[in-house]
């Protein structure tokens, strides 16, 4: 009936697909926790930041493995489990555009930055250019004598 190919195949299918179940699923509890956390405690009155810091503290501790969470990753995590469970997070909705900041705001602030540098690193080519062209004529004067009562 099955040989003992098939009974391999079976066991390396199953065997993966339980080391995905075990890698993803704290994963997702851990989102879906850590939306729970911060409308909590934004529907108990709590201000912005200590609700994030405490559901992202949770996502990242309960994340493990090799690599971090970012702050990215745990936001799109609460922000899908709050649109994934509109019935349940109804009243956190509100709260969500403070997850993400203004993305136009930080394109500003980054070509801001981006211009600053890039003004920087000019000034310092002029300067540069300008000590090697005063370095250059002190070389040509160097060599000449000078009498002072030469008329």
């Amino acid at each position: 009936m099955f040989t003992t190919k098939d009974i391999k195949i079976f066991f390396l299918l199953l065997f993966g697909f339980l080391i995905n179940f075990s890698i993803l699923t704290p994963k997702i509890l851990a989102g879906s926790f850590g939306a729970e956390i911060f409308c909590t405690m934004r529907d108990g009155g709590n201000d912005h930041e200590s609700s994030w810091e405490a559901a992202y503290s949770y996502i990242k501790r309960q994340k493990g493995g090799i690599f971090k969470t970012s702050p990215r990753q745990a936001a799109a995590q609460i922000i899908e489990t709050v649109v994934r469970e509109k019935d349940k997070f109804s009243n956190c909705v509100e709260y969500l555009d403070k997850l993400y900041p203004d993305r136009e705001l930080q394109r500003k602030l980054k070509e801001n930055e981006r211009v600053k540098k890039k003004k920087i690193t000019s000034k310092e080519n002029r300067r540069k250019k300008i000590e090697d062209l005063i370095e250059e004529d002190n070389g040509d004067i160097s060599g000449d004598s000078f009498d002072r009562y030469d008329y």
